[in-house]
């Protein structure tokens, strides 16, 4: 007979986790963030781990706040609780419901990156591997006890958004694997170290900003971690412009911040050791684009040794 489990996730790397959850037991109830606002039209949109329990015919429950709101989950007797990218605090009235206690399955290796911004800040950080852990819940942020984790190098090439399907497919395969030993009782518990934790806080629009006063591997990290939201920044002319994409060139000459080179299709804006070379931006109100289109609608020349902030 198959476990009862209720799944709580909220955004697109949840889905696979909550895939392979429908496959090996019986989800009877799935809880997600409330319904967001979304675009200059304000659309009313369900969240992807939402779309994905209606569609395989799963009630779904959206407290807007878990803390008070908690009746619901009691009702459904689970076996187990999974939660992945949920979002939100689980309060310890929810952790006691399911005899078999509840596991999260978290986009670090633990006890590095607890907190809401694994992926990013492990990229930013210009760290060479990362992976997932899934662990039990307890009251703390991040601080239960490890089940299994599994490990992903992070290539140069890697950016947020690539490692986040990585890692969102690596956490489903784990948690396949670790399932059967979690149900029957036979899972090992490792307690976490907090003397090697970090955390990964969450992306605020400070973070945004590149500092070109730093070396060029530093700003290609913090471009790499930004990608694909909310994007890296920089001001030129006291425009915005949102940098997608670069790479790093040879040794700067110039003051860091300062326009040194333009070739046909990049801008290198020189750092502490190294030139920094755009190849894909997004200019306020306007569409993504390579920089080689940005610089046939501009003067060349009027932007060439020019610093920016």
């Amino acid at each position: 007979m198959r476990i009862k489990t209720i799944f709580m996730g909220t955004p697109e790397f949840a889905v696979p986790i909550l895939d392979k959850l429908i496959e090996m037991t019986d989800v009877v109830l799935v809880v997600t963030n409330p319904d967001k606002e979304v675009g200059r039209k304000k659309v009313l949109t369900f969240s992807p781990v939402k779309n994905k329990a209606l569609e395989n015919n799963i009630p779904v429950f959206q407290p807007v706040n878990i803390k008070k709101d908690y009746e619901e989950i009691k009702k459904y007797q689970p076996d187990l609780i999974v939660t992945c990218a949920y979002g939100k605090i689980v309060p310890k009235e929810v952790l006691d419901i399911p005899p078999l206690g509840c596991i999260n399955v978290h986009a670090s290796l633990l006890p590095k990156y607890r907190g809401g911004a694994p992926i990013q800040r492990a990229i930013i950080n210009g760290e060479e591997e990362t992976g997932v852990t899934i662990m039990y819940m307890d009251e703390g942020m991040d601080t239960g006890d490890m089940i299994a984790n599994s490990k992903l190098p992070i290539k140069n090439e890697d950016t947020t958004e690539s490692m986040h399907d990585k890692l969102s497919l690596l956490g489903a395969n784990l948690l396949e694997n670790v399932l059967p030993s979690i149900i029957e009782g036979t899972n090992k518990r490792i307690k976490q170290n907090d003397a090697e934790a970090t955390y990964a806080k969450i992306i605020k629009r400070e973070d945004e900003h590149l500092d070109f006063n730093k070396a060029a591997r530093e700003v290609n990290n913090q471009v790499r971690g930004l990608n694909s939201w909310p994007l890296a920044n920089l001001i030129l002319n006291d425009e915005e412009i949102k940098v997608i994409e670069g790479y790093i060139g040879e040794a700067a000459k110039e003051k860091a911040s300062t326009i040194e080179k333009i070739t046909k299709d990049a801008i290198g804006i020189s750092c502490l050791d190294k030139i920094y070379y755009l190849t894909k931006i997004k200019p306020a109100g306007k569409k993504t684009m390579l920089v080689k289109d940005y610089l046939n609608g501009i003067n060349k020349e009027s932007i060439l040794k020019k610093e920016v902030k």
